[in-house]
């Protein structure tokens, strides 16, 4: 009769029990670090693996999907002016790969108008008359580049370190690395407007860590979190006993096979439980003053799901919520650069700088990182089409663009790096992508290179192999 303990086991279980000799000891030290890593996991609590002094608690990364035009919005290049209509000299491009344009396209001058702002001095586009008031708060960084030139792979390669799905994002590498400081809250919430995302899930993926790890992704409006309420004629106590009941046999399960995904599932359950009480709470706006909803623009009759978004991430904040991920999509603009950047601003630039003014007042700015930025840039040549009926528009441009920081740790009214004349290529202090991965981690009290996760017989880290923090950045 066949073992009832060996009709529930793991492949690994298996080959421990044979017991043969040699061969038990080979599998012992293949499986070690692997299992020794799991245990590290389930014994995880907030700041375990903290390493340096930390300048920040979390991280709200307000993602501009699509990639917006720095040359409409931060990188000012008369230049682009005094060339526009005439092919952009070969020497400059060549060698270079465009997803929608030919390698000769025409020059295209900045659409709009900048100017200097603040004791700083920082130039920005007229586009963003909210940012100016907050740009000695900042640190523009002018000199960002990537590997990747297409949105998919270029989300990804910023958001997990990868160009190809299956790593753990930023968020999960955190909640790994310094665990959970909400009881009643995800470490890691997901938050999305402006429409799909080319990256997708995989961009807030748990990726080949415990799955507890995995952003969480919360709504602006309705239920914040799809499938968390309780069904109708359900009432709590019978959802209570429900759970337990999945608990009782969730851990008979854990006993039997070992699997440390189950144990993942039975947090999964309880963090839902907990979440029924305080995402209504959390989601409601009614407890902020109306000077608040003002001053994020949440008073006026527009597409404000991205301003509610930014509240919600800073309510968020002070729930002890580690990183905190906006994504806003909209910002691809192959055709009409001018008209899109335009409309885009409308909905960001507000909420953008009432989120550093809100966390500033409240004492949170001190301790909070806020991020903005897309996957790449935008080319100096215009992108024109008559059979995909695009003009005036700009393509991929990895090779230079811009993000801005503002928080604790990180210097403020600073303009760091600089691009040449065309706005092409950086010549000064260069910022690779995971260069900013390890400077974000560093200003969490991560060390980049020691942060590990033992997968497939190598160790893989957020930065993969590369990665330097940019000291010019921190205060």
């Amino acid at each position: 009769m066949i073992n009832s303990h060996l009709t529930h086991a793991t492949r690994r279980q298996f080959f421990s029990d044979c017991g043969i000799g040699l061969g038990k000891i080979a599998l012992g030290s293949l499986i070690a670090n692997h299992s020794l890593q799991h245990q590290a996991i389930a014994a995880s609590t907030p700041l375990a693996n903290q390493q340096l002094p930390a300048k920040v608690k979390r991280v709200i990364y307000l993602f501009m999907a699509g990639a917006p035009s720095q040359l409409e919005l931060f990188d000012y290049k008369p230049k682009l002016v005094e060339l526009e209509g005439k092919p952009i000299p070969p020497e400059v491009i060549k060698g270079q790969r465009y997803a929608f344009i030919q390698s000769n396209a025409a020059v295209l001058g900045p659409r709009f108008k900048f100017a200097k702002h603040g004791e700083s001095g920082i130039e920005l586009s007229e586009k963003l008359p909210h940012l100016a008031k907050v740009v000695d708060d900042i640190a523009l960084v002018k000199s960002v580049h990537t590997d990747q030139f297409n949105h998919s792979p270029a989300q990804l390669f910023l958001n997990t370190g990868s160009p190809i799905p299956g790593r753990p994002a930023m968020g999960s590498w955190l909640s790994y690395g310094l665990g959970n400081e909400s009881k009643n809250l995800p470490a890691f919430v997901v938050l999305k407007s402006g429409g799909s995302l080319s990256g997708g899930a995989s961009m807030w993926s748990a990726g080949f860590l415990p799955s507890s790890h995995q952003g969480v992704p919360f709504r602006s409006q309705g239920d914040p979190i799809l499938h968390v309420s309780n069904p109708s004629g359900f009432d709590n106590q019978a959802q209570r006993d429900s759970l337990d009941l999945i608990k009782n046999l969730n851990q008979q399960r854990m006993q039997t096979i070992g699997d440390p995904e189950i144990q993942s599932r039975i947090q999964a359950y309880e963090m839902a439980w907990r979440m029924q009480s305080a995402a209504p709470e959390l989601m409601d706006f009614t407890q902020e003053s109306q000077a608040t909803q003002e001053m994020y623009g949440l008073n006026e009759k527009k597409n404000n799901e991205f301003a509610k978004n930014c509240l919600l991430a800073r309510r968020m904040a002070e729930r002890g919520v580690r990183f905190i991920q906006v994504y806003h999509s909209g910002w691809d603009h192959h055709s009409n650069v001018e008209g899109g950047i335009n409309g885009q601003t409308k909905l960001t630039d507000q909420a953008s700088a009432a989120l550093i003014m809100d966390l500033k007042q409240r004492g949170l700015l001190e301790d909070t990182l806020v991020v903005w930025g897309g996957e790449f840039g935008r080319t100096p040549m215009v992108e024109s089409s008559a059979s995909l009926g695009r003009n005036n528009g700009r393509d991929h441009h990895p090779q230079a663009y811009s993000m801005w920081f503002a928080g604790g740790g990180v210097k403020s009214g600073i303009s760091l790096g600089k691009t040449d004349e065309l706005g092409f290529s950086v010549v000064d202090d260069p910022v690779h992508v995971h260069d900013v991965q390890a400077t974000i981690l560093h200003l969490l009290g991560i060390d980049h290179e020691r942060l590990t996760f033992q997968y497939q017989g190598r160790p893989f880290r957020l930065t993969d192999v590369h990665g330097h923090v940019v000291q010019k950045l921190l205060s």
